[in-house]
Parts: structure tokens; sequence; C-alpha cells
């Protein structure tokens, strides 16, 4: 019987090398076949990206709006807390200077309570 018989490595190479030939021919036959294909995805890839695009778009204007109606907001809120604290102080001064007159008329009555004993004990003793 005769022994099994390696391949030399002239033999070996050209294997291979006829491998990556049939390789090659198999991949540009399979390019060709699908170049409407990869045309079609192509351009689907495209719409995807620009409708990705145009709606990032929409909400960073959505964002930049609700930004500007929050700083609108707080700036009416900022008014109406500085209105409110001069409506506040208005009153406080009002209600101190009603105490103050007030008080003055209180002052004059007792003044002219004692001014009106002193001069009654004045004339009793006359």
């Amino acid at each position: 019987m005769r022994g099994f018989k390696e391949a030399s490595f002239t033999e070996r190479l050209a294997a291979a090398a006829k491998a990556k030939q049939a390789q090659l021919e198999k991949v540009r036959a399979k390019g060709r076949a699908n170049e409407t294909g990869q045309a079609a995805r192509a351009a689907g890839r495209v719409a995807t990206a620009s409708a990705r695009e145009a709606r990032a778009a929409t909400r960073k204007e959505a964002k930049l709006a609700e930004a500007a109606r929050a700083a609108q907001a707080r700036k009416e809120k900022e008014a109406a807390e500085v209105l409110a604290r001069r409506n506040e102080e208005a009153a406080r001064a009002a209600d101190a200077a009603e105490r103050k007159t007030r008080a003055a008329a209180l002052e004059a009555d007792r003044k002219a309570a004692r001014d009106a004993r002193y001069a009654a004990r004045k004339t009793r003793r006359k």
C-alpha cells in the first residue's frame, strides 16, 4: 500500500492562492448583485439621519422655548414679590404712622388731664 503523500510547499501555496481567488470572486459576484440594494439602504440611512437631526433640532427649540418661558415666569414672580414687599412696607409704614399719631393724641390727652388736675389743685389752694 502506498503511503500518504504530503503536499509540497508550492502545492500548498498554489492551493491557498486558488482559495483566496475563489473567495474574491464570490464577494465580487455578491457585490454586483447587491449594488441596487446597497443604494437603497444608503438612501434609507440618509433619510434616517436627516429625520434624527430634525427631531434633535425640534427638541432643542422646545428646550429653548421652555427656558424662555421659565425665565419669563421667574421675572414675573420676582416682580410680584417686589410689589408685595413694597405693599407690605407701605402698610407697615402706614401702621407705624397711625400708631405714632395715636400715641401723640394719647400723650396730649394725658397732658391735658394732668394740666387740668394741676389747675384744679391750684384753684383749691387759693
